[in-house]
């Protein structure tokens, strides 16, 4: 049933993606969610035969740690209050399974600070909602979920009613579209399942098991909705070399074979030396034996650094940008509507995957760096007062994050967006007494959230919005300072610095005034497009225009991997001859997609 589900949800990735609202070239909702439901459908399949109270547990587990976004933190909600309502159950019945969706829109709401309706959040109220009233006068199971998608695609049709801005653009909400796939796989399972039967419950054997149809699924959303556009992958603008740490590891190290050097395992003191050069660090600890996970640039270094703890097995090293550019081929040669996720080390293709035994080399051939066993431990485990997290994407920007104070910069932002797990194990990497969080995105902040609420340390999100606040933030940290204080004078600083982001529209579209054509100009002013227009050079003047409305004594401007020096240089000395009292500077951002980046404070 849940293999059903996320099933469905991935073969219409491409199509919830298209449903995002404003015309930018990074509308992931589709992947979030899968990436997301994916985490849960692996954790589940370890536990299969068990009672259908500890197969929802495992598969909110796996939800709870691969949540990416909003929409999949949502989601992960949504199973977390749904796996806790019924934890104790062997097999439910349809009023047990109703008062399971109820419990899990009441878990998604309390973890959303302000809730908005006409989003998936009121898709999976109103369902529920219906759910337990038809349960309490009708126990079979498939006629209730069979209520559950047609009440789902009810609700979802009524989204642009809630959300004016859906109305404009002429879509449905794209989360919510992502759970009526759900749920439509839910059914899909059930009824294939029942055949002549008459069960009205659902046992761990039912809400395990998948069913995979050969023939494409029906168009997500009313038709008239979807018609207008055409799916635009976010991945396909995204240049294979973006991903940074672009080898996958995974191995283990064998304690009882320590061989002369006998070092003690200290798993902070591991984790900080992997986070040098890498990210989504996963360390497991089991007795004599140590499972590594780690993306990195340098896998000749991690190597090095595990060496001196004992034998290294099993070792796996996958490149991922091999990965994206077959993707790439792949799109080129026909419409593909659900990627593989980078990062899947499982489902790479084996070509991806070198084994130890056909390295060709030894070991100690293939090793460059500083042996761990030459590094000073004792200073390692001084834990400072204050650690810093944040997310960006672009060297540049990653730079100017690492020289003013920040420990450690997660890959992400508009695209590839950071799941909780990461956090977590960003969080778990830092020894600190007390860590702050910069998200950088409107739709990574749930996430960091969630993850400060799973790790059990002394924690700090600030809700910064985007790549500008998040440097105004860094700014105004101060290291002597107390958290509280540290955390105030950030999140004044967030307010004073206005911000703006110029990128290549995706699609035609009409949004707020404003008639967009497909390959046009958009600038952004805060989470509104004031501007559009063929030209690059009118598009940012406009947008600088109206940044500096009332006025500006810093304006900061970040350049993206688009951007030309010929634009940039045209660009500031128009804004200098323009706003003589503002002083003007500019940096290197890298970031893709988005040609600048512009901060006014």
């Amino acid at each position: 049933m849940v293999l059903s589900g996320a099933e469905s949800l991935q073969r219409n990735e491409s199509r919830i993606n298209a449903l995002n609202v404003f015309p930018v070239p990074d509308g992931d909702t589709g992947s979030n969610m899968n990436l997301t439901m994916t985490s849960g459908k692996r954790e589940l399949q370890k536990n299969q035969g068990q009672a259908v109270g500890k197969v929802a547990e495992a598969l909110s587990k796996g939800l709870l740690m691969g949540a990416r976004g909003n929409s999949g933190v949502i989601l992960s909600q949504l199973f977390r209050g749904f796996s806790k309502s019924i934890a104790s159950q062997e097999q439910i019945d349809a009023p047990q399974f109703a008062a399971a969706l109820q419990h899990g829109v009441d878990m998604a709401y309390k973890a959303v600070v302000k809730p908005v309706e006409g989003t998936i959040l009121t898709v999976a109220k109103d369902t529920a909602k219906h759910a337990v009233a038809f349960a309490k006068r009708n126990n079979d199971i498939v006629q209730l979920v069979q209520e559950v998608v047609a009440r789902a695609n009810e609700s979802l049709a009524r989204t642009p009613d809630l959300l004016p801005v859906l109305k404009q653009v002429g879509v449905v909400d794209s989360g919510g579209q992502g759970l009526v796939c759900i749920y439509e796989g839910f059914l899909s399972a059930l009824a294939d399942e029942r055949g002549s039967a008459a069960e009205n419950h659902i046992g761990a054997e039912s809400a395990v098991a998948g069913v995979f149809p050969s023939a494409p699924s029906a168009a997500v959303g009313p038709p008239q909705r979807a018609a207008a556009f055409q799916p635009v992958s976010a991945q396909s603008k995204l240049e294979t070399e973006h991903i940074e740490f672009l080898y996958d590891m995974e191995f283990f190290i064998n304690r009882k074979q320590t061989g002369r050097t006998g070092l003690r395992f200290d798993e902070a003191l591991f984790k900080g030396m992997l986070a040098r050069d890498g990210d989504s660090i996963l360390v497991i600890v089991d007795d004599d034996i140590v499972k590594v996970h780690v993306h990195t640039r340098k896998p000749g270094d991690v190597l090095n650094y595990a060496l001196p703890y004992g034998e290294l097995t099993e070792i796996h090293i996958l490149n991922m940008r091999e990965q994206h550019r077959e993707l790439l081929q792949e799109e080129q040669g026909a419409a593909i509507a659900g990627a593989v996720p980078i990062g899947s080390a499982e489902e790479l293709p084996e070509t991806a995957v070198v084994e130890e035994a056909a390295l060709g080399l030894a070991v100690s051939e293939v090793l460059t760096g500083t042996p761990a066993d030459a590094l000073s431990a004792e200073h390692a485990h001084e834990w400072a007062a204050f650690g810093l997290i944040a997310v960006a994407m672009g060297e540049g920007i990653r730079s100017i994050f690492l020289d003013n104070n920040v420990d450690v910069v997660l890959s992400g932002g508009q695209t590839m967006n950071p799941s909780t797990e990461d956090f977590v194990n960003a969080i778990e990497t830092l020894p600190a007494e007390h860590i702050f969080v910069l998200p950088n995105n409107s739709n990574i902040i749930l996430a960091a959230q969630q993850a400060a609420e799973l790790s059990g340390r002394s924690v700090t999100v600030i809700g910064t919005r985007n790549i500008p606040q998040g440097l105004a933030a860094v700014l105004a940290f101060r290291e002597e300072e107390s958290a509280d204080v540290n955390a105030q004078a950030m999140n004044d600083a967030v307010l004073q610095v206005r911000s703006g982001q110029v990128t290549s529209a995706v699609r035609n579209t009409s949004i707020d005034g404003i008639t967009i054509q497909e390959g046009d100009y958009i600038g952004i002013l805060e989470k509104t497009i004031v501007t559009a227009s063929a030209s690059l050079q009118e598009t940012c003047r406009e947008l600088l225009a109206r940044m500096l409305e009332d006025g500006g004594e810093l304006v900061t401007v970040l350049t993206g991997e688009q951007a030309k020096s010929s634009d940039t240089a045209e660009l500031t000395a128009w804004a200098r001859e323009a706003f003589p009292d503002a002083e003007f500077e500019v940096h290197a951002g890298g970031q893709p997609l988005y040609p600048y980046l512009i901060a006014v404070e």
